[in-house]
């Protein structure tokens, strides 16, 4: 019998304070130390972060930023504990970390997926928020007026007349173009040229394509220049943002669960496509536009 692997559980499990004989829990131990909330390499991810540590500030508790994490990395950082907790998505968790088929599901199932699939790796999702940031297709306003262009199934018939820009990877995607060519028929594009995902917004603005792939979150589709393409037919599934947090970190901070899914109730699309609007199209910094939102919403 290893006498260590039942030792070293009680030891950790106490700390005595000298003198007084008090015997004081693990969990409220460690929570004196500060709770690590990191996001993604994303501008909405960014802001999201800085707003759950707000809320968790304002909840009692210290908290280290580690914000601005690459987003290949930053799941495996929650995993391994570099971080307690960060802003992420059902769809992600679902389809891109653990390869499952979110197709047809709804936003609660894509959710009921997410935290089954989170819990393999000792992990929790908290409530996901009704924000929802899914694949979409991004058009110039004056082409989609031009040519009465409202859903998907508009633009595949029109889709001889419209220039698109892509990032390569579009083309390629299962749930991208392939899937698009499946559901609605095929998309006869006067043409496709690829360019960096970042400079998508600019090529339309410029003139030089008619539309793109986006994220129906983007803040360039609360301007008047970019109209999110309805997709009608339902081929993208449910990303809602969600909270991800270490099992550990949410045992050590028992009112950081609720603390953050009173932040996400509020999180509606619609709020996040202003939020990146803020950040994205008008240059403010994601922590002011966190804070402003955080004061409005949350006090």
């Amino acid at each position: 019998m290893n006498f260590k692997k039942i030792i070293k559980p009680v030891v950790i499990a106490m700390v005595t304070i000298i003198g007084l004989g008090t015997v004081v829990p693990a969990a409220h131990a460690a929570s004196s130390k500060p709770i690590i909330v990191g996001s993604k390499a994303l501008p909405e991810s960014k802001t999201v972060s800085e707003i759950y540590a707000l809320a968790l500030e304002n909840a009692g508790y210290k908290v280290t930023r580690k914000q601005n994490i690459a987003n290949s990395v930053v799941y495996k950082a929650v995993k391994s504990g570099q971080i307690d907790v960060y802003p992420d998505y059902t769809g992600t968790i679902v389809e891109a970390y653990n390869h499952k088929n979110g197709h047809g599901k709804t936003e609660a199932q894509m959710a009921a997926m997410a935290k089954k699939e989170a819990a393999k790796d000792n992990l929790t999702t908290f409530n996901y928020a009704p924000g929802d940031d899914r694949q979409g297709v991004g058009i110039r306003t004056s082409v989609a007026k031009k040519y009465h262009i409202k859903n998907l199934s508009d633009l595949q018939k029109n889709s001889s007349k419209i220039r698109f820009a892509s990032q390569g990877e579009f083309e390629k995607r299962a749930d991208a173009l392939p899937g698009m060519n499946k559901t609605y028929g095929k998309f006869h594009f006067k043409s496709i040229k690829d360019y960096d995902t970042s400079l998508l917004y600019k090529i339309m603005s410029q003139g030089k394509a008619d539309a793109a792939p986006v994220s129906t979150t983007d803040g360039q589709l609360a301007t008047s220049k970019f109209t999110l393409v309805k997709d009608n037919k339902n081929l993208w599934s449910p990303y809602n943002l969600v909270p991800v947090a270490n099992n550990k970190a949410v045992k050590a901070y028992p009112k950081m669960e609720k603390t953050l899914n009173k932040v996400d109730a509020k999180l509606i699309t619609k709020q996040l496509v202003q939020l990146n609007k803020k950040v994205s199209v008008d240059g403010q910094n994601y922590k002011t536009v966190a804070k402003n939102w955080y004061n409005h919403n949350m006090k």
